[in-house]
């Protein structure tokens, strides 16, 4: 897909992810993915299996999955038919950018590895919010009374981040080994990658639910005189880092600016490779105007290592950095003529 910028290239390769995983990279309140004049926005899809997907985003009411005309109970049970991996320039800031950007790429992979997660991560969502608010507005309450509705948000919360950091870190540990080995390749031999688990809860031991349970609770507990001086719950998922480094020093403090993008380039290839891998059919790749921030050397790489193996939409100004093959096979849309029904901003 060519086109100049700000013609809506972005916007359909948006609206593709949010079919096939319900989020959006770019933003997290629906309100900002519906034109400003308009009450909704919706989406259709019509995958190659038969299936036909639709997600309506409204600014009253939240939003409606159908999947072939049902109307869907829970919106999870959209995500299935189009499986995607989503790779953006926005993506490159992933190792020197703050915390929450590698948290939302980690989650992105494990939405793609288990759906439910979605659900986890709302009620989590939620119960922050929720708490937060009780000590916005519980100043005044008896202290007997707050430390009850506490007691019930811990209980609630770390059964939720338990079963949170565990599907992080089993997922982390399943990409480490693909990164690795991508890693090795891109950089001809020269570099060693290892992605590390850093939870914002102390978790020791083996993955054992109970335990991991008491201990998170223990640690809501404590750490209450400070959430209340602060403002913030200092323990849970919400406070993960996920260390990347190369060679054992940590990529986003030491490693070159070449460096860093080549370990994205990494990162995506292992993703895309594990989602192929757990489905039995490669995942449909969405680059959206990414090769225009890759060097021609990684520009080469990335789309070998796709091939013809994939089912790609690209979106680019130009196109310069396609070649051979991917020219001749590839069905080249002008992004200025195509129309929105339910245009995304």
């Amino acid at each position: 897909m060519i086109g100049r910028n700000g013609v809506g290239k972005s916007n359909l390769l948006e609206s593709v992810e949010l079919l096939g995983s319900l989020r959006s990279h770019r933003v997290s309140q629906d309100q900002d993915l519906i034109h400003w004049d308009a009450p909704e926005a919706r989406l259709r899809a019509h995958t190659s299996d038969g299936d036909d997907l639709e997600l309506q985003l409204r600014r009253r009411g939240g939003r409606q999955a159908k999947r072939n005309g049902k109307t869907l109970d829970r919106q999870i049970d959209l995500i299935g038919p189009l499986r995607c991996v989503g790779f953006s320039a926005l993506d490159l800031h992933l190792v020197r950018g703050e915390p929450a950007l590698r948290r939302q790429w980690l989650d992105r992979v494990v939405l793609q590895l288990e759906p439910i997660y979605a659900d986890l991560m709302s009620r989590y969502s939620r119960l922050l919010r929720q708490r937060a608010q009780l000590w916005r507005q519980g100043r005044g309450m008896p202290t007997v009374d707050r430390d009850a509705l506490l007691d019930t948000f811990d209980l609630q919360m770390s059964l939720i981040s338990t079963r949170i950091h565990r599907r992080r870190r089993r997922a982390l540990a399943r990409l480490e080994p693909l990164a690795q080995r991508w890693q090795h390749h891109l950089s001809s031999g020269l570099e060693q990658l290892s992605l590390r688990y850093a939870p914002g809860s102390v978790l020791e031991g083996e993955e054992e639910e109970e335990t991991w349970r008491l201990a998170i609770a223990e640690q809501l507990r404590a750490q209450r005189k400070d959430e209340e001086r602060l403002g913030s719950c200092r323990v849970g998922p919400h406070r993960d880092e996920i260390g990347l480094d190369l060679n054992g020093t940590p990529a986003r403090r030491f490693g070159s600016a070449g460096q860093q993008r080549t370990l994205v380039l990494a990162l995506k290839l292992a993703e895309l490779e594990l989602v192929g891998e757990l489905w039995g059919q490669p995942p449909l790749l969405l680059l959206d105007d990414v090769l225009a921030e890759l060097d021609p050397q990684r520009q080469l790489i990335l789309l070998e290592a796709v091939g013809d193996s994939h089912q790609c939409l690209v979106s680019a100004t130009h196109l310069d950095a396609f070649e051979g093959d991917w020219c001749r096979q590839s069905q080249v849309l002008d992004a200025g003529e195509l129309k929105y029904e339910g245009k995304l901003s």
